[in-house]
C-alpha cells in the first residue's frame, strides 16, 4: 500500500509518524513546497514528490493534509489525474464532504478531524465517508488513524462536535494546565516543580480514567470528608467552570460550521 501526503505540516508530519512507525505503507510519499518541512521527515523514509499531481500518480491513499483554504486550489488541481479506486482524506478542518465530493466527482472521500497528541500516538479522531467509499474503505482509514491513537466512525454532521471537542480540545486542556501551573506557584511551589506535578496528575489522571476507573469514582476516591480535596471541590464544584468549558467547546463547535459552508 502506498500513501501519499499532499501537505506535511505539522498534523500532516504527525500522521506520516505513525504510519511509518506501525509499517502499515511498503512507500509513503509527500510534497510539501516548505522544503525544511520535507527535511525533517527524510528520518521515516519518505519518497519527495515534485508537486501534488505526482502525489496523486505515485499513491493508493492520498492525504489532503492542507490549510481549508488551500483545498479547493489542491483539489482542482488534482482532479485531471484522480481515478476511482484511490481513498482521498481530508483532514482539513471544516471542508464538507459536499465540497468535496464536487471537486472531486465519483472519487472516495473520505473527511477526518485529528488532533496533536498524534505526535506521541495519543490521538483521538473522528471521521465520516462520503458517499462511494465502501465498508472496507472505513475498516481501512479506522485501522491507518488508529496508529496514531483512537479513531471513531461519525455522521458529518457530528464531526463539527469531534472538532470543538477533540480537535481543538488539546489547545483547550493546554489551557487548564497552564491554570493549574500558575495556581501551584501561588501557593509556594517553585515554577518548575508545580510544572512537573501538574503535568504528571493530568496525565495519571487521564491513565487511570483509561484503565476503567469513573470520573466519579476517581472523585470519590481522593475525597475524605472534611479534607483537603474537599475544601477544593466545593470550590471548583460552585463555579461555572463547566459552562465556560461548554461555552469553549461550542464556540470552536460552530467555528467549525461556519467554515463549511463558505
Amino acid at each position: 500500500m502506498k500513501i501519499g501526503f499532499i501537505g506535511a505540516g505539522n498534523m500532516g508530519s504527525a500522521l506520516i509518524k505513525a504510519i511509518y512507525q506501525k509499517k502499515l505503507a511498503k512507500t509513503i510519499i509527500a510534497f510539501d513546497p516548505n522544503e525544511e518541512g520535507l527535511k525533517r521527515l527524510e528520518q521515516f523514509k519518505i519518497k519527495k514528490a515534485k508537486n501534488n499531481q505526482d502525489v496523486v500518480q505515485l499513491s493508493d491513499i492520498v492525504f489532503l493534509a492542507v490549510k481549508p483554504f488551500l483545498i479547493q486550489p489542491v483539489i482542482e488541481e488534482i482532479y485531471p489525474i484522480a481515478n476511482s479506486q484511490q481513498l482521498f482524506i481530508s483532514i482539513a478542518a471544516g471542508i464538507n464532504l459536499t465540497t468535496l465530493e464536487n471537486g472531486l466527482p465519483g472519487k472516495k472521500v473520505i473527511r477526518v478531524m485529528p488532533n496533536t497528541p498524534c505526535f506521541v500516538g495519543e490521538m483521538a479522531a473522528g471521521f465520516t465517508l462520503g458517499r462511494e467509499c465502501t465498508k472496507e474503505d472505513g475498516i481501512l482509514v479506522k485501522k491507518i488513524l488508529d496508529a496514531g491513537g483512537v479513531s471513531f466512525s461519525v455522521s458529518e454532521e457530528k464531526l463539527d462536535a469531534v472538532t470543538g471537542l477533540s480537535g481543538s480540545g488539546p489547545a483547550f486542556v493546554a489551557e487548564l494546565i497552564q491554570g493549574f501551573i500558575e495556581a501551584g506557584k501561588s501557593v509556594g511551589l517553585d515554577e518548575e516543580i508545580s510544572r512537573q506535578l501538574t503535568r504528571q496528575t493530568f496525565l495519571g489522571t487521564a491513565k487511570m480514567l483509561q484503565e476503567g476507573f469513573s470520573e466519579e469514582q476517581l472523585k470519590e476516591m481522593v475525597t475524605t470528608k472534611g479534607g483537603t480535596t474537599e475544601a477544593g471541590r466545593k470550590v471548583l464544584e460552585n463555579s461555572d467552570l463547566r459552562k465556560v468549558i461548554t461555552k469553549t467547546v461550542t464556540a470552536a463547535t460552530e467555528r467549525s460550521k461556519e467554515m463549511g459552508k463558505k
